[in-house]
């Protein structure tokens, strides 16, 4: 009920090695939402990324908002994230109407991680990608990537196994992403694995990790993305069914 929705100020920045003035949050069914748009996400992102901060970014739609909302776990896990973009129209519309925040826009991930490449080819902070299906997938993605920004520098990219890491591999793709010296490090494990894999790794990366979900297969042209009629109307939904 709108009664149980109220502003949320308080965050632990303990582990921020800067001092980045991260857009604030609202409280939405229990889970923290931070009240931006694409240019203060993308100029935040960047200024962390830069100072090599170990921070965490996610977008969330609906089915995030729900899945978290009714998993202690998860919400605790989100909660101490840094961003928490509004990815669903849905979430933004919940936004303005219960705190009067007037978004124009939601913050789409796929969206949102073009515009990052964009700036980080134009600052020349390097970029890391670790998710997808399959290397085959990743080595599109960078190919197409690259195409868009003949600037952008990919530091490496990793297509995790289908099951969880054993310790050794834990370690060396820590090592490898912090030795790559990427300031992004864009997740696209899907919801709700990439949070539980950006919070657990939030103290041990020196970059932002930046969840993205699906991106990676719009990008790399294995999934179409729905009409943006669509897409501003809250449709998504119904092309993906």
């Amino acid at each position: 009920s709108p009664q149980s929705l109220v502003s949320y100020e308080g965050r632990d920045m303990s582990h921020n090695t800067t001092n980045i003035n991260w857009p604030r949050k609202y409280d939405v069914l229990g889970v923290h939402i931070s009240a931006t748009d694409y240019e203060q996400a993308v100029a935040t992102i960047i200024q962390a990324a830069q100072a090599r901060d170990s921070a965490v970014v996610s977008l969330h739609a609906v089915h995030a908002v729900v899945t978290a909302s009714g998993d202690p776990r998860m919400r605790s896990a989100v909660n101490q994230f840094e961003l928490v973009a509004p990815d669903g129209q849905p979430v933004r519309w919940a936004l303005n109407r219960l705190y009067g925040t007037g978004l124009r826009d939601r913050v789409y991930g796929p969206e949102l991680t073009l515009r990052l490449c964009e700036r980080a080819a134009r600052d020349g902070v390097p970029i890391f990608l670790y998710g997808g299906a399959s290397d085959e997938l990743l080595d599109q993605l960078c190919e197409n990537l690259l195409k868009k920004y003949p600037g952008l520098q990919i530091a490496g990219a990793y297509s995790p196994p289908f099951r969880p890491l054993t310790d050794d591999e834990d370690r060396a793709v820590v090592e490898q992403i912090n030795a790559s010296g990427a300031g992004l490090v864009f997740i696209g494990l899907g919801c709700p694995q990439q949070d539980f894999f950006a919070h657990e790794h939030k103290d041990r990366l020196h970059a932002v990790q930046v969840c993205v979900g699906a991106a990676f297969d719009f990008h790399a042209g294995r999934t179409p993305m729905a009409p943006v009629w669509m897409q501003r109307r809250g449709l998504e939904w119904l092309v993906r069914l």
